[in-house]
């Protein structure tokens, strides 16, 4: 097979001598040597270095990084004067738009929203914490309205920014939040174990929760769930934080005695105590495995609000079961938002076509002819194939002269490739990055992205270039989205193991986006991903003495990678989607997860995989193979070659 990376290489070059950014030699090695110069003073404190640094950069195209630097030592206690003095100076730029972020997540954490008040129209692109720091100023001004946004907030009990818990406080006191809503939070709260957060909310209802009360519980929660009192509000909270004690600590037991819980309470109690057992059944799968019962459990409770989560959770249950009743009932729970989106429409039509009437499977159908022909991820290539319909996407669109030439004049994109050719720290040049494809995928601009994505592809920026490639919007080019580098060597390795390479490139742009120094958080890597433990298990199993260092090896980690990938699929039934899982979770894992009772559909063994990251990814890694199968000529292509039924899982 002919190498396409080469041959695109070559067929673009002549375009790409435009982009070469306006930059001498000695310009170059001036700012190398300014720049990082200017960041490790920065690094020490010493103000008086930036203040120069500020003075000799001043035309430079990092220029703006030493006065930047400089308000960020002491940010908090900048007059907004000087905040703003910097946006307007550098209007519309990444680290103006960071500034003004974290300038407003400072002032809030001393409680100074008057002045961040005048900043906050300058964030664009918040994160969640950035968000809620905006949020408390807005609502700090007397806009009320702002806590509707955050209602998912409100009932979630996971790990939030301090900006969100300080967000929350002020929910407390909201007329927007009703008794009800207080109420749900509280239970949720009990439901979590979180004995501290749940005694301050509930006096928000008038509730006395007795912190020493709780402790007690928890030490023996089945025998309060046998003897409580149920006769007032108080009872019904702590009736709650038993149940939910005893189902993170043995289910079965919970399971068992829910029904007897809920005797003689009120209807909503009813429900939030069958509410409890199965939202923590739903999200201990990886501990309790999967459990009809816990489905059973959310049926019981329909009638009493769902948060997001919980709705989500729900259908999941659904799905696993086929029980497609029960599927249609959770998505109708969901937030009009979470109901829009691609997964839950597909889910939806996949549950509607197994009912027995005309209109449900008419509607089945029409929702999948809206997912094929509205875009090309996961969701939509199911949809494709669920109305016959076969993929073979290659759009070429390249950049014109003209659209290089505006590249070579972006400064958005020319402070990120400067700082990339300098070798400053990636978090620089990625922010930059970042921001110079956000603002023209704004505007649609597809020929800067392509010409963008184009340099970066040639400049070993792979990542960078895919991301840039992936957003344009009506000029596509799948040679740059699906990048082919290092050809020879992955089309070798996988076909000396019986890999299909288009699955070998799906994996390894999902794990790495080709960067060959990548390494995760868990010490996975290269451009595979490969933990030391695994390649010490493929070195011995090829004959081979494992190294450290091999791993850093271009064509040692391809190697190894596609090996152990052949390997663990030979022990899942030579299942692509399970072997696609275990790479990312174990095999083991993988394995547990497949079904004990009858055999599943390979979309709703994905959907259920009790791992989000591992769910995503293997939806990421399904959809990159369709992709590269047509980006290495190998014709239409169609996902159920690859999403075959899941078999059972045999029980010793």
């Amino acid at each position: 097979m002919r190498d396409l990376w080469v041959e695109y290489q070559q067929r673009t070059c002549q375009y790409l001598a435009l982009t070469a950014i306006a930059l001498s030699a000695n310009d170059l090695y001036a700012s190398n040597e300014q720049f990082n110069d200017a960041l490790n003073a920065s690094n020490r404190g010493n103000s008086t270095l930036l203040d120069e640094y500020t003075a000799s950069m001043q035309a430079d195209v990092l220029g703006y990084y030493p006065e930047y630097f400089q308000l960020n030592m002491n940010l908090a206690t900048q007059p907004p004067s000087r905040i703003l003095q910097f946006i307007q100076t550098y209007p519309n730029s990444a680290m103006a738009e960071k500034l003004a972020a974290d300038y407003v997540e400072e002032k809030v954490k001393i409680a100074d929203f008057t002045n961040a008040q005048s900043i906050i129209r300058y964030v664009s692109n918040p994160d969640p914490a950035e968000k809620c720091a905006i949020a408390q100023v807005r609502a700090q001004s007397g806009d009320d309205l702002v806590f509707a946004e955050f209602k998912d907030l409100w009932l979630s009990t996971a790990n939030q920014p301090d900006s969100c818990l300080g967000l929350i406080r002020m929910m407390l006191n909201s007329p927007l939040i009703t008794l009800v809503d207080k109420k749900q939070r509280v239970w949720a709260q009990l439901r979590a174990g979180q004995i501290g957060l749940a005694v301050s909310s509930a006096q928000g209802l008038g509730l006395n929760l007795s912190i020493s009360q709780l402790m007690q519980i928890q030490e023996n929660p089945v025998a309060y769930v046998w003897s409580a009192p149920k006769t007032n509000d108080t009872d019904y909270a702590y009736l709650i934080f038993a149940l939910g004690r005893l189902a993170d600590t043995d289910l079965t037991t919970a399971l068992s005695s829910v029904q007897r819980a809920a005797e003689n309470t009120p209807v909503d109690v009813q429900k939030y105590l069958y509410r409890t057992v199965a939202y923590i059944g739903g999200t201990s799968v990886l501990k309790n495995n999967f459990n009809r019962a816990v489905l059973d459990n959310f049926d019981a409770s329909y009638g009493i609000p769902f948060s997001p989560e919980e709705a989500e959770i729900y259908a999941r249950q659904a799905i696993r079961f086929s029980a497609w009743e029960s599927l249609i009932r959770a998505i109708s729970v969901m937030s009009v938002t979470q109901q829009q989106e691609d997964r839950w429409q597909y889910w939806l039509a996949r549950a509607d076509e197994q009912r027995n009437d005309d209109t449900s499977k008419q509607q089945a159908q029409t929702i999948y002819q809206n997912l094929a022909k509205s875009g090309d991820d996961y969701h939509n290539l199911l949809a494709q194939e669920r109305v016959g319909k076969l993929y073979n996407r290659v759009d070429q669109a390249i950049a014109s002269e003209s659209d290089q030439q505006r590249l070579a004049q972006n400064l958005d994109f020319n402070r990120a490739f400067t700082l990339k050719q300098v070798a400053a720290p990636a978090s620089f040049s990625t922010r930059e990055w970042n921001w110079a494809v956000r603002q023209a995928y704004l505007k649609q601009d597809d020929g800067l992205l392509l010409a963008a994505a184009q340099k970066a592809a040639l400049m070993g920026w792979y990542d960078r270039a895919i991301y840039a490639a992936d957003r344009t919007v009506n000029r596509h080019n799948y040679n740059l989205r699906y990048l082919t580098p290092n050809q020879n060597a992955v089309l070798m390795h996988s076909g000396n193991v019986g890999l299909d390479p288009a699955w070998a490139y799906g994996l390894m742009r999902q794990e790495s986006r080709f960067v060959t120094t990548a390494r995760s958080n868990v010490g996975a890597g290269g451009l595979m991903q490969i933990m030391p433990n695994t390649a010490k298990l493929v070195a011995k199993q090829m004959g081979e003495t494992y190294t450290p260092l091999a791993l850093s090896d271009m064509n040692t980690n391809v190697r190894y990678g596609t090996y152990y990938l052949s390997m663990i699929q030979s022990q899942l039934s030579g299942n692509a989607v399970l072997a696609t899982a275990g790479y990312n979770a174990g095999p083991n894992r993988a394995l547990r997860w497949q079904p004990t009772d009858q055999v599943l559909v390979a979309d709703q063994y994905v959907e259920t995989i009790p791992i989000d990251e591992t769910r995503n990814y293997v939806k990421n890694v399904m959809t990159n193979t369709i992709h590269y199968g047509a980006v290495l000529g190998q014709g239409n292509q169609y996902i159920s070659k690859w999403m075959k039924i899941i078999p059972l899982r045999s029980v010793n």
